[in-house]
């Protein structure tokens, strides 16, 4: 085994997955700016879930908004629903892991925050039902999804956001994903403080 090509590989794929999306995803991720945005100056929040390393896409989104992205800033409303061990272990011990996410959502939702859900297969099941859930409270969605977005594709409804990255490997679609949560930090912080460059 080479594994300095191989290494090599993972570079070159991952560069072209991410050229191949840029054109096809620049507008559903401007629109999912100019959503969460919208949220935010009206005294919303953002919310954000997933599995694994969605998980950990949810929660670097978050700590950005909390914290800062490049600029400094004030404060922006987020919260990762992947953290709080004690409502996490609760919520899958008493009703089943199907409803960690939907459960926090119905709690902590209200009309005019966003949903920020994370799957690359589009077939998480707790993450469709914190969709349901956030449809039932009044909450936008914002899907990031691969694989051409499996279940989650087909339930978005048309005020949704769905940025689906068109990678059928997990790698190359978390990769993608980050720096979709990247874009969105970015353009946030951008309309928010009128940074024209």
């Amino acid at each position: 085994m080479d594994l300095l090509s191989r290494i090599g590989q993972h570079f070159t794929d991952s560069a072209q997955t991410k050229l191949a999306a840029s054109e096809l995803l620049a507008a559903p991720i401007a629109e999912a700016i100019e959503a969460m945005v919208g949220s935010l100056v009206n005294n919303g929040k953002i919310l954000a879930c997933g599995n694994g390393g969605s998980a950990a896409d949810a929660q670097h989104l978050a700590a950005e908004l909390v914290g800062r992205f490049e600029l400094e800033r004030h404060e922006l409303a987020a919260i990762a629903l992947t953290t709080d061990s004690s409502v996490l272990s609760a919520v899958a011990n008493d009703y089943g892991y199907k409803l960690v996410f939907a459960k926090q959502v119905r709690a902590l939702g209200q009309p005019g925050d966003i949903l920020v859900a994370i799957s690359t297969s589009g077939n998480s099941a707790n993450v469709i039902e914190a969709i349901n859930a956030a449809h039932e409270n009044g909450l936008r969605v914002v899907a990031l999804t691969g694989r051409g977005g499996g279940a989650i594709a087909e339930m978005l409804a048309d005020t949704d956001v769905h940025i689906c990255v068109p990678a059928q490997r997990t790698a190359r679609i978390q990769e993608t994903h980050l720096l979709i949560v990247h874009c969105l930090c970015d353009g946030i912080d951008c309309l928010l403080m009128g940074v024209e460059e």
